[in-house]
């Protein structure tokens, strides 16, 4: 029996060392950091035969600087393809080149997992020439100096001006928005808001003449329904006695003849520089006055009903909200003006990053200010300090069912999830029966979980961790990218995930934030101090 079991097994080696297609081989296994070593695969195969090699920017954790061409050489009958690669390590430590696969018609076969050693470059500062220490050298102008406070000074100064305009112009059609229920009752309204300007008192003659002419033609317009504020002096006469007339308006010549003649006047006024003598300047008002009071009076009267009237009365109220919705408005855009103005101020005297953390808000910061909290996780149990309790998340998603079978416990926490912008998570395990722990399997699991999550360009560096009660772990860290959730660009992360290991139990940490959150950075510092390790409960 022993002799067919031994015959077994030779016929077992040789089919193996028969199947053997593919030779690994390395011209050095020990290397310097950022050193090049080459990589060589030889696979044996015809003619026929359709070989792909393998190809990407990193076997591993080491890098492909250098991909070379595949040479072929013939030997007896047959063919040997020989690919190189150029491989490289920016960090020191022990190194594997894993398994790669080479496809044989589509039939993959595997290459020799290869361990390298890279070392530090040693630096003897005892045989450096020293040189003494430089003087203090200025540092040049960022090239704004008086121009950045003459910036400031303009961008201040058109925002007060513009909002000095904005509440000018609010307070000058402020009377004109008022609602008024006849064209008679706003005529008089304006004539008496006119004499309270004083115009006439501060030279602005022009300016009294075409607001007292407006007042008239607006009236008639509005009450006669003819277009006064288009026409012309005498074509607005004409109109006036024709509508008299076909409306049976009595009318009598001296009112045609007061409007007339101040309406001129106010032409000789605005277009030919006249200045009237005071008392016929408040002759003319009178004048204009008496007119609207004889026009008024000389409209026929129509009987309105209920509904007319509820539907005047619903006009009025409507107008109403429309004038505030526009001093709401206006007050909103002075209000923004105002806010616009102080982004751009502190924008450009502390910065941008101080704006958007201070004034429009940071997430993170807002995370690291608030009320932290100190809580133990899992068994063996974990206490650590968070800007938030840690929640239970479901462990069944991030190991394979047959690992449960060998657990007695397995537990994870978390704020947050691997995708977002900043992470914390949290995982204790107890197996069942004794074994030697892995914490460098551990510690590749779960860099591999990343990468599970969208990472790309992934930098991995790894060393021993001990903490101060005699707990053995191993700690990984570095960056990665990956795309942001919500614009879609390339963001750069930074992780770190530590592995310790106790007798039949494993607690792990992570934590995980874009690399140029500062706030985000401190939070990671604050919580990695805090960690208190436990031992595990039987």
């Amino acid at each position: 029996m022993r002799k067919i079991l031994y015959i077994a097994l030779l016929l077992l080696s040789a089919f193996g060392f028969a199947q053997k297609r593919v030779e690994t081989s390395v011209d050095t296994t020990k290397n310097k950091i950022g050193a090049q070593f080459n990589l060589t695969l030889r696979v044996q195969t015809d003619t026929t035969e359709n070989v792909v090699f393998p190809r990407g920017e990193r076997f591993g954790m080491l890098e492909v600087i250098r991909n070379y061409a595949v040479d072929t050489v013939e030997k007896d009958g047959k063919f040997e393809l020989i690919k190189m690669y150029g491989l490289t390590q920016f960090d020191s430590g022990r190194y594997s080149v894993p398994r790669l696969p080479i496809l044989i018609d589509k039939k993959p076969f595997y290459s020799d997992s290869l361990t390298i050693e890279v070392a530090s470059v040693e630096v003897d500062t005892l045989k450096q020439k020293m040189y003494d220490i430089r003087p203090i050298i200025a540092a040049p102008s960022e090239g704004w100096g008086i121009w950045l406070y003459l910036l400031i000074a303009v961008v201040i100064g058109g925002l007060g001006y513009l909002a000095y305009f904005l509440i000018k112009k609010f307070k000058t059609k402020k009377s004109e928005e008022i609602v008024y229920k006849s064209p008679i009752e706003k005529a008089n309204a304006l004539l008496s808001n006119l004499e309270k300007k004083q115009l006439v008192q501060r030279g602005e003659v022009k300016d009294y003449y075409s607001e007292l002419t407006d007042i008239a033609r607006t009236y008639i317009e509005e009450v006669i329904h003819i277009p006064a504020m288009e026409s012309t002096t005498s074509e607005l006469i004409v109109a006036l006695r024709d509508a008299a007339s076909n409306k049976k308006m009595p009318i009598n010549q001296d009112t045609f003849e007061n409007l007339e003649r101040v309406l001129k006047t106010a032409d000789l006024v605005k277009f030919a520089k006249s200045r009237p003598m005071d008392f016929e300047i408040i002759g003319d008002k009178e004048k204009i006055e008496k007119v609207i009071v004889v026009i008024d009076k000389s409209v026929p009267k129509e009987e309105e009903d209920e509904e007319t009237e509820a539907f005047r009365e619903l006009q009025f109220k409507k107008e109403l909200q429309r004038q505030k919705r526009k001093r709401v408005m206006l007050a909103a855009s002075v209000v923004v003006f105002f806010v616009v103005g102080l982004t751009v101020y502190f924008s450009i005297t502390k910065g941008f990053d101080y704006v958007k953390d201070n004034i429009l808000g940071h997430p993170t910061k807002e995370l690291s200010e608030g009320e932290w909290v100190r809580s133990d996780y899992g068994n063996p149990a974990i206490a650590i300090e968070t800007p938030k309790v840690l929640t239970r998340m479901d462990a069944e998603k991030f190991l394979p069912k047959d690992a449960f079978a060998m657990l007695k416990d397995f537990q994870m926490f978390g704020y947050g999830s691997m995708t977002d912008d900043f992470y914390v998570g949290v995982s204790t395990m107890s197996y069942k029966s004794e074994i030697q722990v892995d914490l460098e399997k551990a510690i590749e699991g779960s860099v591999g979980l990343i990468e599970k999550m969208g990472a790309r360009n992934m930098l991995v560096k790894q060393e021993e961790y001990n903490t101060d009660k005699g707990l053995a772990g191993r700690k990984a860290y570095g960056t990665y990218v990956r795309k942001d959730k919500i614009t879609g660009e390339d963001v750069k992360l930074v992780y770190q995930t530590m592995v310790f290991g106790q007798q039949n139990g494993v607690q792990q940490i992570a934590i995980i934030h874009r690399e140029d959150d500062q706030y985000a950075k401190d939070m990671a510092e604050r919580i990695l101090n805090s960690v208190e390790l436990k031992q595990v409960m039987q």
